[in-house]
């Protein structure tokens, strides 16, 4: 890396990490592990999920209305492939770098083939500060991203593939869930409604938008921090897993989004997406499809692990490839 390329680096991993978000995350972290009470109640957590993903839906809508139908089509083809190929990788990695049995390593590779809509919240919010607003297609390119990992995974644990009427449940159980009906349909309005229509709740989903997610984050450091503590000096190798397949799923969405024509600014929330590792849908997902599966461990490698990685490290790392 030349010297011009690692200043740049290193002025974007400073900035971020001074990021009030970022900073709130830290701040959940260090309440947990210092036993404090503080705690957010579960009705302020769905509200603010809600909140924040609806905002990035509408966002989104907004910046696709006119969208060639034929790049749209283009762009969710590779971004589907991109996620058969990410939980592919995670499922081998699983079996060969952990050991799992074909249960366990499918659990993981529904969660790390799939994607993260805090991850991509913050790699776009970081995109937006250091290069310029990243194109509105990547809402609908999130939503494509989950579809092919979770069957795939589902399909891998049970050691076989699944019928279509499986098929035909599983899928319905994905778009039916709050993050893709959240995003699909904050998508639509903000398509339909446009700026301009978009004026009359800017104040309510754009203004606050910043302190919504600075209490979204601070909930999630708690919530992070907790999985931490479960860890124990037998999960090394979960923890190499949760670090080194996100990071190979990242540079792989760098040129993957570079191969589809995205700015800077998209590749960087491209290769988050890629990089991000589920903790919302596909545990649900799993949990239906894949019963008898170690969730909960899953979920720490996932929320525990990478999460941090990515918001701390990861998205100054990509957003220094995409900009190389």
């Amino acid at each position: 890396m030349s010297e011009g390329a690692s200043t740049f680096s290193t002025v974007l991993l400073t900035a971020h990490l001074s990021a009030p978000p970022v900073l709130a995350f830290v701040l959940g972290m260090v309440a947990r592990f210092a036993r404090s009470d503080l705690s957010l109640p579960e009705a302020i957590r769905s509200y603010l999920s809600i909140f924040l993903l609806l905002s990035i839906g509408l966002k989104g809508g907004a910046a696709i209305s006119g969208q060639d139908p034929g790049t749209l089509m283009f762009m969710v083809g590779v971004t589907v492939l991109a996620g058969v190929v990410t939980t592919l990788v995670a499922y081998v990695a699983a079996r060969k770098l952990l050991g799992d049995n074909p249960l366990n390593a499918g659990a993981l590779a529904a969660h790390y083939g799939s994607t993260s809509a805090v991850t991509f919240i913050a790699a776009q919010q970081f995109a937006e500060k250091t290069g310029g607003p990243p194109e509105g297609i990547l809402v609908a390119l999130l939503v494509a991203l989950e579809v092919p990992a979770l069957l795939i995974g589902i399909a891998l644990g049970r050691g076989s593939s699944l019928g279509f009427k499986a098929i035909g449940h599983e899928l319905l159980d994905v778009l039916r869930g709050k993050t893709s009906i959240l995003l699909l349909g904050g998508l639509v309005i903000g398509a339909l409604a446009g700026k301009q229509g978009l004026n009359a709740v800017d104040d309510m989903y754009f203004q606050l938008f910043q302190g919504m997610l600075m209490l979204f984050l601070l909930d999630l450091g708690m919530t992070a921090a907790n999985h931490l503590l479960q860890l124990d000096r037998r999960a090394v190798r979960l923890v190499i897993f949760a670090l080194t397949i996100p990071l190979l799923h990242g540079v792989l969405g760098v040129y993957v989004a570079g191969f589809m024509g995205l700015s800077p600014s998209g590749a960087v929330v491209f290769a988050a997406m890629l990089a991000g590792a589920s903790y919302i849908a596909a545990p649900a997902a799993v949990q239906n499809g894949l019963p008898d599966a170690n969730l909960g461990r899953c979920i720490t490698a996932a929320l525990g692990v990478t999460f941090p990685f990515n918001l701390a490290i990861g998205i100054p790392l990509y957003a220094s490839l995409a900009h190389g």
